[in-house]
């Protein structure tokens, strides 16, 4: 389907993706795929099958809702898509029997293709739980270091609770994009930045009406308002607005601390259905409210992002083709 009218408005797509080690994973209405860079001229390509909570009730759909289940089908996704392509890149690069540790060949032995997701589901358990330590509970344990020289200048309770929630939301931003920022240094992270860039600037493109051509997609920004590093800065900022309504327990100690951390944990499901639909509502429509919602967003992405090579941009062609339905289903927004 395509919108006609140059006005300046534009069509929106449903279609999203994410960046993959050596390649891109592009979802539409109908199918999912995946292309990964397998050699100088070689790009491979995978449909991949999922059942998505979503698709099975329409409940799951609703607003607020539908932010959850669509953050959980995406973990499954992306999980998925992470490790096919990683698979790939590890078969993509021979490896020489003697080059192997002694534990490695063990390991190799003993858990042959399932080596990888095992290492994977391991890392996952152990990112979450490093997650949920550092932007829970230290932003409130370190305010509690703080709080008795803070008592000392603020002394109501309605401002007490601001600047606590403003320290510790400011805490968990900048712990992020500090945490973004050492990735972003290192030399694998920095091609799937770049894979990030390709895979936003050939929906640009595809957005815009025009061909799908690695000339035509380079033109394009690289920053769109409905990634996945958007979402999550959005959630952050709305943590700071929730945790005003949280109880501060100080007089608990350090056990204080874990509870407080254990209640945001437990209204994070109300933060992501909140934080859904702000972003919905950014990609769909483009107006000052709405650009200053994506504002903060936008700006981390020039972390998450970088300009692509045109290697990379072929790729992202081959992710995209195959999701793009000829009934236009994928259009959220098209221009009378």
């Amino acid at each position: 389907m395509s919108c006609n009218n140059k006005s300046n408005a534009k069509k929106i797509t449903s279609i999203g993706g994410s960046a993959l080690i050596e390649g891109i994973m592009m979802r539409g209405p109908k199918n999912i795929n995946v292309a990964m860079r397998t050699g100088d001229d070689t790009i491979e390509t995978k449909e991949i099958t999922i059942r998505t909570i979503a698709s099975r009730s329409k409940f799951f759909r609703l607003p607020l809702i539908r932010g959850v289940i669509g953050m959980i089908d995406s973990f499954r996704l992306s999980y998925k898509s992470l490790m096919m392509s990683a698979d790939t890149a590890i078969n993509s690069v021979e490896m020489e029997e003697e080059q192997m540790s002694k534990f490695e060949k063990w390991l190799n032995d003993k858990l042959g293709e399932k080596l990888m997701g095992v290492i994977m589901t391991i890392a996952s358990i152990l990112g979450v739980a490093l997650a949920l330590v550092l932007f829970f509970w230290l932003p409130t344990f370190l305010y509690s270091l703080v709080e008795p020289f803070v008592s000392d200048f603020v002394t109501d309770e309605a401002a007490a609770r601001l600047v606590r929630s403003a320290f510790e939301g400011l805490l968990r931003i900048l712990l992020f994009l500090g945490y973004i920022i050492l990735c972003s240094q290192m030399e694998d992270m920095k091609r799937v930045f770049m894979y990030h860039g390709a895979e936003h600037k050939t929906i640009f493109c595809y957005e815009a009406d025009e061909e799908l051509t690695v000339e035509n997609i380079r033109k394009h920004k690289r920053f769109h308002p409905r990634c996945g590093t958007s979402f999550i800065v959005v959630m952050l900022l709305l943590g700071i607005v929730i945790g005003l309504f949280v109880p501060q327990f100080t007089e608990l100690g350090v056990w204080g601390t874990v509870l407080r951390s254990a209640i945001k944990i437990l209204l994070l499901p109300l933060t992501m259905g909140i934080g859904y639909e702000l972003i919905k509502i950014c990609g769909k429509y483009d107006n000052k409210y709405t650009r200053i919602i994506a504002a903060p967003g936008l700006w981390a992405q020039r972390i998450t992002t970088r300009e692509p090579d045109d290697k990379m941009l072929e790729v992202a062609i081959a992710a995209i083709t195959p999701v793009i339905p000829d009934d236009g289903s994928d259009i959220i927004n098209c221009p009378k």
